[in-house]
């Protein structure tokens, strides 16, 4: 295993907020068609688009795009989309440390978009982080405001992540995507947690001590009783809403706004996301977000 560390210093005397995320970066394919497949159907795409994502550095880049110091941990193949995810993350200035697995394959998915822009996701993986890899990253994450986790890698570098950010005082908010359980042990130690609607349905909030479940177009609920309301768009591609909902959200906790300050942010940020094509290009800046909330 090799490591590549691409790192980029904070200039000037502004106190950026640091978030560190733990995830996979990988190659996308997307694909755009009328509705979804019914069964023993074959659909016939309208267009096609490749990207680099995963819903790790989706997030890293959207609390980029915040303004916020990011570091980001994954793992990569030998292989040219590995090489692509390098590009990308070095092209957006994310302090990214990869994990390179030798004769494994860096992760991809396939997206399928329909007309009403909704999607369907069926991502590979090969390449994975180890808990080495998580002991490796203990500085980054001692140095951050928020620690980011999704599940999109095994439960145990997830673990010894919480473990290493509640030795340092680090709050954690935990994407629990792709839904799986989640030890008492761990649940204990994240601050917060946002599932969607799906998701939710798997969660017993009462385990953690904030719970953002994300309602799509409708915006979100902020432990069970406030809501915060979605704006109002024309839906071109859900894909990467949660993300960009997810590491807006971790730049607005880091900074010390409150639960509902920081929502109104977060459903803004995802609402001008679905209104465009694809998912990096589609992630607003924080000025457009500040813009929108002004109604400008």
């Amino acid at each position: 295993m090799r490591t590549i560390h691409l790192n980029y210093s904070v200039e000037g005397s502004v106190v950026m907020p640091k978030i560190s995320v733990i995830g996979i970066c990988g190659n996308s394919f997307f694909m755009y068609a009328d509705h979804f497949h019914e069964n023993g159907e074959t659909l016939v795409a309208d267009s096609v688009f490749e990207e680099i994502g995963g819903k790790g550095i989706n997030q890293a880049i959207a609390a980029k795009k915040m303004g916020a110091e990011v570091s980001f941990l994954c793992a990569i193949g030998d292989d040219a989309n590995g090489e692509k995810s390098i590009v990308v993350a070095k092209e957006n200035e994310i302090d990214a440390h990869f994990k390179i697995k030798k004769g494994k394959a860096t992760p991809f998915a396939f997206i399928l978009t329909d007309k009403n822009g909704e999607n369907r996701v069926t991502e590979y993986k090969s390449a994975e982080l180890e808990m080495d890899d998580v002991i490796s990253f203990e500085e980054e994450i001692s140095k951050s405001d928020i620690l980011l986790l999704q599940q999109e890698v095994p439960s145990a570098v997830n673990e010894k992540a919480v473990e290493i950010a509640d030795q340092y005082g680090v709050k954690v908010i935990l994407n629990p995507a792709p839904m799986r359980e989640i030890p008492d042990k761990m649940a204990e130690k994240v601050f917060m947690v946002t599932p969607n609607e799906q998701e939710m349905q798997a969660i017993d909030r009462r385990r953690f001590k904030n719970c953002i479940t994300t309602l799509g177009k409708k915006g979100c609920l902020i432990n069970g009783n406030e809501s915060v309301s979605g704006i109002s768009v024309k839906a071109v591609d859900t894909t990467g809403a949660g993300d960009t909902f997810n590491g807006t959200l971790a730049v607005c906790i880091a900074e010390g706004m409150n639960l509902k300050e920081a929502c109104a942010y977060a459903v803004t940020a995802s609402g001008i996301s679905v209104g465009r094509k694809y998912v990096l290009n589609a992630m607003p800046n924080r000025n457009e977000i500040e813009r929108k909330l002004k109604n400008e």
